[in-house]
């Protein structure tokens, strides 16, 4: 079985940073997120959204990414957010209680299936 595979895009705009991950986020993929994310602390970025559109898969050690980046990037000064998560993803992130990550409009992947997804604490 080949290992898992992960694309990593990310696009700038002033001081927003839009990654774009394709694939599988794993125990052998999830350092690429992590890399992705603190790349953009020294680069000046104040904003950080990640499209998880194309995500087929998220285990623990990638959510363990995000959380570590969300600390980071919040001591920073700065913003994390999520979009477009699975709906699998989105209620494991619902569960473990760290549905701050999430952008707070839209969740799914298709239109027709986006639900809102409830936001714990403050954003």
């Amino acid at each position: 079985m080949p290992p898992p595979q992960l694309n990593v895009y990310r696009h700038d705009r002033d001081t927003r940073a839009l990654i774009t991950l394709a694939g599988e986020i794993d125990l052998a993929t999830a350092p690429q997120v992590s890399k992705a994310l603190a790349e953009c602390l020294p680069d000046g970025i104040r904003s950080i959204d990640v499209d998880l559109t194309a995500v087929t898969f998220c285990g623990a050690s990638g959510l363990n990414a995000f959380l570590t980046a969300f600390r980071l990037v919040t001591d920073a000064g700065m913003t994390l957010r999520l979009h477009y998560p699975s709906q699998t993803m989105a209620r494991v992130i619902e569960i473990t209680g760290t549905g701050f990550l999430l952008h707070p409009v839209l969740t799914g992947r298709a239109r027709s299936h986006r639900v809102p997804v409830a936001v714990g604490g403050a954003l």
